[in-house]
């Protein structure tokens, strides 16, 4: 019955960017976010994998989710995930090595990235592939975004450039004529300031972090858009044994 209901994907694909911003709305991927979106490269190379395994993964799980036992579907996803996340780290390491040094670790993290996880538990297990497909395709841009924006805050403010290192990003694929991102430190020098170091550490993402999530929810809100929320956290793998657990709790109290 739910799959005969109409999908407006339009819908679909615009909720990702603004209203349930996977990022700045649910608060999911914390984690990469903050620990790539020192430069706009790192961050949007890690926007980009991410949606791409975000894409394929909800295809695949979606076509399959009348197969998959219901007891077996964590781990099943988790196996379906881990298969796209090596490949794209495999064609990452071949034709774009620079970024999958940037990464580091994180690359091969998107395996337990809970915005991955999530749609797949929340959406592509419920709903038909090309809608699933959408739905990944919005959700990866608004990560991206989301990225794109802290990354650009960071960067200016914390290292005084802007695309620092697009050339190892896509200069093998386009010719930028020795373009390498923009360098301001030298003119804001002449006013006397300085790079913010503090922005491109911890500490800086947190609060770059809280400033975007106010901003964005303070938008969503005069649209008349509420707050936005997993309802009944029915999106966490784990939300079955957490309301178990609940149960327990208060019939023993």
């Amino acid at each position: 019955m739910a799959e005969k209901k109409k999908i407006s994907y339009g819908h679909e694909f615009a909720k990702g960017i603004l209203r349930e911003n996977p990022v700045l709305r649910l608060v999911l991927g914390t984690c990469p976010t903050l620990a790539t979106s020192t430069s706009v490269v790192n961050g949007v190379g890690m926007g980009i994998a991410a949606t791409i395994v975000l894409i394929c993964s909800n295809v695949v799980i979606s076509a399959l989710r009348k197969v998959i036992p219901s007891k077996a579907r964590i781990p099943a996803y988790i196996v379906i995930i881990a298969s796209f996340v090596t490949m794209v780290q495999m064609l990452v390491k071949a034709f774009v090595p620079a970024l999958d040094q940037s990464l580091g670790v994180f690359l091969p993290l998107i395996v337990v990235n809970c915005i991955i996880l999530g749609r797949a538990e929340a959406f592509a297990g419920k709903n038909p592939v090309l809608a699933s497909a959408v739905d990944g395709l919005g959700m990866g841009i608004g990560f991206t975004a989301a990225l794109f924006c802290m990354g650009t805050v960071r960067e200016l403010l914390g290292s005084g450039t802007f695309l620092s290192g697009i050339d190892t990003m896509i200069g093998s694929f386009v010719d930028l004529k020795g373009f390498s991102g923009f360098d301001f430190t030298e003119a804001i020098g002449k006013i006397g300031l300085s790079p913010m170091t503090l922005f491109v550490l911890p500490a800086g993402g947190f609060f770059v972090f809280g400033i975007l999530m106010a901003v964005v929810n303070r938008l969503a809100e005069k649209k008349g858009r509420p707050k936005a929320a997993l309802a009944g956290c029915e999106g966490c793998p784990h939300a079955a044994a957490c309301g178990k657990t609940e149960k327990e709790e208060c019939e023993a109290k």
